[in-house]
């Protein structure tokens, strides 16, 4: 399978031992992807989810800079870091929650406390989890079924020495320099889950989801004003203003908006370039198979192409990805491995769909990997073949 060509940018980060990588781009600039030349595997012909190698990408080593070169921050670093997007090479948005402790990597030590043979830290992964856990970066819980309000009861910590909330929402240069510092809104968010700037808006605005919040959040571009809502924040529901902690977003060249809908919703919600709600669709299913077109268990990824103006949706909790048209109406369904999970998509200038996977442990290792899902010539009855990154 030829090497894909990736819209402006694909970065993955590395924040205190959580790999959080996202694929992000700008449709109006292109570079080449880093991928090592090696030998491709090909897809069995004719399956829809065939898989194909052509990684793996090269990470930038301290990329972006550590948080303890910043004044007052040298004990402290990135937390779990939930969304990022490239408006061009040299304005980079992350959103993450909140900082963790700098630590050096610990000794490894006998646990016999927790059963016979054991050590801490395991070879050859990260020590700590900055996404999960009952010390790991605040608010606490954040998995699907999980209330905002019940945030306490999942969070074991002590602020201020297991993790502080700061730094929620930043940009960094191409060097990796924190370049602009949006502060200013640590205190309104709750939990950050995706940031983003319309590829089709001039004013090139910025939207942030926070899942915690139900809501979906537009900052001017220079993050000094919020000229618009969607949502009612801090009150769930699943009507024209309501959200039940939505996750993604994705536009159409005229700025129609689709929200994923999210980790306690199970629909998908349209609205137009103002912000108007137009409709919704999708039922509740019942995981992990099923089958039915329009239901949905955690529905997170979202994607829309271009030109066919269909919208791709990941059923993540029923391991396949949903196509639509952009009314909601059911296309196709494309399984994915049931040891993985996918998290997020992105559709690239060349209209290659990507994704983000976590590979689901079968045995005693877990693996991440991007997956390129190649558009090809059988569309839409299924993508050619993917491509995997393994870390």
């Amino acid at each position: 399978m030829r090497r894909q060509t990736v819209t402006l940018a694909l970065i993955v980060m590395t924040a205190a031992g959580f790999v959080a990588g996202l694929l992000v781009a700008s449709r109006m600039q292109r570079v080449q992807a880093q991928a090592k030349p090696i030998p491709a595997f090909p897809a069995v012909p004719g399956q829809k989810g065939g898989e194909d190698i052509t990684g793996p990408y090269e990470p930038v080593t301290d990329w972006p800079k550590p948080l303890t070169s910043l004044p007052g921050h040298e004990n402290w670093t990135w937390g779990a870091v939930e969304g990022i997007f490239a408006e061009s090479p040299n304005r980079v948005f992350i959103a993450q929650r909140g900082e963790l402790p700098a630590l050096k990597r610990p000794m490894n030590t006998p646990i016999p406390q927790f059963g016979p043979s054991l050590s801490f830290p395991t070879g050859e992964v990260p020590f700590r989890n900055a996404s999960q856990g009952p010390v790991a970066s605040l608010p606490g819980g954040g998995a699907p079924g999980d209330l905002p309000e019940d945030a306490d009861k999942h969070w074991s910590g002590k602020v201020g020495v297991d993790a502080r909330w700061e730094h929620n929402l930043v940009v960094v240069d191409s060097s990796g320099k924190i370049s602009e510092d949006w502060t200013k809104w640590d205190a309104f968010f709750k939990r950050p889950h995706a940031v983003y700037i319309n590829p089709y808006d001039a004013e090139k605005n910025v939207w942030v989801v926070d899942d915690y919040k139900h809501a979906v959040f537009k900052f001017s571009s220079d993050g000094k004003n919020l000229p618009q809502t969607i949502g009612t924040p801090d009150q769930a529901g699943a009507d024209d203003k309501h959200f039940n902690r939505p996750t993604f977003l994705t536009w159409l060249p005229d700025s129609t908006m689709f929200v994923a809908d999210g980790y306690n919703g199970t629909r998908v919600a349209k609205f137009d370039k103002n912000g108007k709600f137009l409709l919704a669709w999708g039922e509740k299913g019942v995981p992990p198979n099923e089958m039915r077109p329009g239901y949905f268990n955690v529905v997170h990824g979202i994607a829309a192409d271009p030109v066919t103006r269909r919208v791709y949706v990941v059923d993540r909790a029923n391991h396949r990805i949903q196509v639509f048209d952009e009314n909601g109406k059911f296309v196709d369904q494309w399984p994915l491995d049931k040891y993985s999970s996918v998290n997020f998509l992105y559709m690239s200038a060349d209209r290659n769909l990507w994704a983000r996977t976590i590979e689901i442990q079968r045995s005693s290792s877990t693996t991440s990997k991007d997956i390129c899902y190649t558009r090809g010539a059988r569309w839409p009855t299924g993508p050619e073949a993917y491509s995997t990154r393994t870390e």
